[in-house]
């Protein structure tokens, strides 16, 4: 079976029929999709996403880029595989319509906790279509929960799809100012203070917005802003 070949298997449900006797066997070939994933997320965990190629990745695996393309097809391969396991771990509620808006946000915030494990893993998420049979459970099951709300289908499909890249791009952001952060000379990107100090130098003439209201525009603890993004979607869903 040839890489793609392999691909479109793994979109495909698992047959009931193969034989478990089958199934132990390929577990024992050194290298699996399984064993390629695991090296992948953990080089993500110690130096980011962006220190994660191919050829990295072989090397870590003890091996050479020939044998690490007989698993996946290219980087966008192994970026579905990537984001299909941290989707595989996620907990689906049983859709409740007195519920919904709770429901759709304890998705969003596993997603989110799921991406900020792994620095810079979201950036693997965007502009990637869900065929991947955990990132398709997924939305389905964001879709049961907004169908369930009363949002009509069109508004439920084009909502998951903005939610999903507003999630990633913030924990982008935030593993982007981590990076920046670990500089010396970057320390001030995280510091609130050093941000009021900056805004208080302004001249009020020129700037008299941002200097009267800098303590609300650096305000924020924690995910509050993730929090408050998420309420103002999921409310102007409810609306409609």
């Amino acid at each position: 079976m040839n890489p793609r070949e392999r691909r479109a298997a793994r979109h495909r449900p698992p047959d009931p029929e193969i034989a478990p006797g089958r199934e132990s066997r390929r577990r024992k070939i050194p290298i699996t999709v399984e064993r390629v994933v695991d090296t992948a997320l953990d080089l993500v965990a110690a130096d980011g996403y962006e220190a994660l190629t191919m050829r990295r990745l072989a090397t870590a695996l003890g091996t050479g880029p020939a044998s690490l393309y007989a698993h996946v097809v290219n980087k966008a391969d192994l970026d579905e595989l990537l984001i299909g396991r941290l989707c595989s771990v996620l907990v689906l509620p049983e859709p409740d319509p007195g519920a919904w808006r709770e429901q759709i946000r304890g998705v969003c915030a596993q997603i989110r906790d799921q991406y900020l494990k792994y620095p810079g893993i979201s950036r693997a998420a965007l502009a990637m279509a869900p065929t991947d049979l955990e990132t398709v459970r997924v939305n389905e099951g964001m879709l049961a929960i907004l169908l369930a709300g009363g949002v009509a289908p069109q508004a439920a499909a084009w909502a998951i799809d903005a939610l999903l890249l507003y999630v990633a791009a913030y924990c982008l952001e935030a593993s982007i100012a981590r990076q920046r952060s670990a500089h010396d000379d970057d320390v001030w990107v995280l510091d609130r203070e050093e941000l009021l100090r900056r805004f208080a130098a302004l001249p009020p003439a020129v700037f008299p917005h941002v200097t009267r209201h800098a303590v609300e525009l650096t305000a924020g603890e924690g995910h509050d802003r993730f929090d408050f993004t998420l309420g103002l979607m999921i409310d102007g869903l409810a609306q409609r």
